[in-house]
Order: C-alpha cells, then sequence, then structure tokens
C-alpha cells in the first residue's frame, strides 16, 4: 500500500437557501467584524453583491469591497488588493464569484500578511506562513476552489501563469447555495463545467493521486456528466445546478490534495497570453491531451469511463478508453464548446511560446504520461486542428 496524506480543513455548508446562514458561519468561524468582499463588476452589476452586503451588515459586519478581479487574476491587482486590506485594518476576506475571485481573495490574504508578490513565493524567495482568514461563496460550479489550497495568479509582465500552493491557502470556510448559480450565462455554465470535469479526470489518474482523491473524482464524474447538459440547456432546472455545484465540490477535494495534470499546463499558458476563460482553454484541449494520455493507460483511463458511465464493467480497456474519447466529443459539441481555432485572439504563431509555458508550469510532472516539448507541440497541432 503506497503511502499518501490527504487534508482538508474547509468547513463546507452546502445546499439552497445556505446563503442565508453566511453570516453565523463568519460568526462561527472568528472571522472578525471588518470584512474585505472579494468579487468581479458583473456580480456587483447583478445585484448579487448587495444583497449580500446587506445581509453582512445587518448582522453587525462592516464591508471593505474589491470588485478589481479579472478573469485569469493579475498579481498587479493582488497587490493592490494586499494594499487595501491593511489600509483598512480587515479582520478576513470574503471571495464571492468563481475562481477568479477566490484564487485573487486567497493572494490578498497571503500578500497582505506576509508582502511580496506571488512570484517571490512561487520562486522560492519567500516562505508561506498562516494568512488572513477566508470564507468563499462560489457562484460558479466549476474550479472548486473554495476547498483547493492552491491559487493561479498571471504575472502581467510575463503572461507566466503562477502557481501558489500551500495548505495555508485553504478556506476556513465554503458556502454552496446552488441556488446562486441558476444566472450564470450558458457559455459561462458550459466552461467552467468542463472545468470541473478535468478536474476530476486529472484528480483520478495524474501521478500525485491517491486513494481518497480516486474516490471523491469517481463520485464526481458521473455527477457532472448527467448534469450539465441539463444545467446548459435549462439553467433554472435547480437540482441539475445542485449536481454540478456538488460535483465541482468533489471535483476540488478530489485534485485538491494531488494535482491536475496536462490539460491544466497547456490552459493556463492559453489563459496567460489570450485572457481565454479558463475553462474553455480547458475544454479545448482535454481530447487530444486524453488521446496522448491514454497510450499506455488503457485500464486507468476505461476506469474514468466507466465511472462516467459511458463504458460497461464488461468491455475491453482498450474498447472503454476509445468509447471514452468519442463520448466526450458529443458531449463537448452538444454544449457548444469551440475550436481552438476559433477562440479570440489565438494564433497558430505563439505555439513555442504556449510550448514554453506549459513546460515551466509545475503540474506538467504529474501527468500520468510524461510530457516533453516535441509532446505539447504535437497535442497543440491536433488542438488547432480539430472541429469537434
Amino acid at each position: 500500500m503506497a503511502v499518501f496524506t490527504y487534508q482538508c480543513n474547509t468547513r463546507i455548508h452546502f445546499g439552497v437557501g445556505t446563503i442565508q446562514s453566511l453570516a453565523q458561519q463568519l460568526n462561527d468561524g472568528g472571522f472578525g467584524r471588518r470584512l474585505m468582499l472579494v468579487t468581479d463588476k458583473g456580480l456587483i452589476q447583478a445585484g448579487l453583491v448587495e444583497q449580500i452586503e446587506q445581509h453582512l451588515k445587518t448582522n453587525g459586519f462592516s464591508i471593505t469591497l474589491f470588485h478589481e478581479v479579472k478573469p485569469n487574476p493579475r498579481d498587479t491587482d493582488c497587490l493592490m488588493g494586499a494594499e487595501m486590506f491593511r489600509a483598512n485594518w480587515c479582520d478576513a476576506l470574503l471571495a464571492v464569484g468563481g475562481g477568479s475571485a477566490m484564487d485573487t481573495a486567497k493572494a490578498i490574504a497571503l500578500l497582505a500578511r506576509h508582502g511580496g508578490t506571488p512570484a517571490d513565493y512561487v520562486d522560492g524567495g519567500r516562505m508561506y506562513g498562516e494568512i488572513a482568514p477566508i470564507a468563499c461563496v462560489p457562484t460558479t460550479a466549476g474550479t472548486g476552489s473554495e476547498v483547493t489550497r492552491g491559487a493561479v495568479i498571471t504575472e502581467a509582465s510575463s503572461h507566466r501563469k503562477l502557481t501558489l500552493k500551500h495548505e495555508w491557502l485553504r478556506p476556513q470556510i465554503a458556502v454552496l447555495d446552488p441556488a446562486l448559480t441558476c444566472t450564470v450565462p450558458k457559455p459561462l455554465t458550459a466552461a467552467t463545467g468542463v472545468d470541473a470535469l478535468v478536474h476530476a479526470i486529472e484528480g483520478f489518474t495524474c501521478k500525485k493521486t491517491q486513494p481518497i482523491s480516486q474516490a471523491l473524482a469517481a463520485q464526481a464524474m458521473p455527477l457532472i456528466w448527467r448534469a450539465l447538459p441539463l444545467a446548459y440547456r435549462a439553467p433554472d432546472n435547480i437540482e441539475a445546478r445542485s449536481d454540478m455545484l456538488l460535483g465541482s465540490l468533489l471535483a476540488g477535494l478530489a485534485f485538491g490534495s494531488a494535482d491536475v495534470a496536462g490539460v491544466h499546463c497547456l490552459a493556463e499558458a492559453l489563459g496567460g497570453l489570450y485572457d481565454t476563460p479558463h475553462g474553455l482553454a480547458n475544454a479545448v484541449f482535454l481530447l487530444p491531451m486524453l488521446r496522448y494520455n491514454i497510450v499506455g493507460n488503457e485500464s486507468l483511463h476505461a476506469q474514468v469511463a466507466r465511472h462516467m458511465g459511458v463504458a460497461q464493467r464488461d468491455d475491453e480497456d482498450e474498447d472503454a478508453a476509445l468509447v471514452l474519447i468519442d463520448a466526450l466529443a458529443a458531449w463537448l459539441k452538444a454544449l457548444d464548446i469551440p475550436p481552438l481555432s476559433h477562440i479570440d485572439k489565438v494564433q497558430r504563431s505563439d505555439s513555442e511560446r504556449m510550448v514554453e509555458l506549459a513546460m515551466a508550469n509545475s503540474s506538467t510532472a504529474s501527468n500520468i504520461r510524461p510530457l516533453t516539448e516535441s509532446a505539447y507541440r504535437k497535442i497543440l497541432e491536433e488542438a488547432f486542428a480539430a472541429t469537434f
């Protein structure tokens, strides 16, 4: 039996209507009264942030609002947030939004307490330490960042994706209310949902996986597989939205103490260069990376196909792995995922830069089949040639 470690200290409160208990959850967690609320301008315009602010103020909290969250959050914005946190003598952070808001809050919580830049921690110039407390309210079903120990921040000067990773970064509280995800636009529902499935697949198959991660991923995969098309076609389907948010949570718990792998490495390179939404970037690389990874690992990917319900228990491993590819191709098409060549601003001429950024990603080493520059080039070529 292999030696492994699994850790998650996040208190999870899940279910329709749980947002009404947010103030009580923060009180029980000893969060103090001065909160920095980290979110994006879209959620402010939608009116959701105002409702949460009113709930918190009614219960005695004071709010400092930081709304400079962008897709693929920048280190410069995190530094600005850390300065605001200190200037307003905040006690803790509340992230409301998708993965970008939650990752931004994690970086702010770290930098506000320990200084420096995100690159300092990635490159070993500074040591991690205890951060300001974080609570998360996810409004999309995708990243699972509300329960993970990582945050991905873009270095604005170089477009390099910086992966902050430490147990100190794991949020103390996560309040997951599926009703908050019902107004997510269809393209974002699809992209973030595919991101969740990639988390489950890579959490199950990567070199750093272990029995607990695989058990969680095995539960997440069929939930996401069945629920995402339903949530995409019928946004108000609260059962589908609940299953998606639960699937995303389980997938976050799966990879959060293991790792992601090659799909994410290319996706983060794409996002760093072009600001491509993270879930969409994962979606366009999923099939070509799986075709690469299946070679020599048919049994492992046959297990994925069986957990998702697209292959039968008595199917031969090679057949089950091939069925997985075909089923995912049809699934992505039904979600209207565009091919890489149709994504705004993406240029083939930047392929070498994408390869360079992917190779530099620490999760390249976690891919189940070793990845080289040559392998990344071939996967990129296949992605550019794809038509779905």
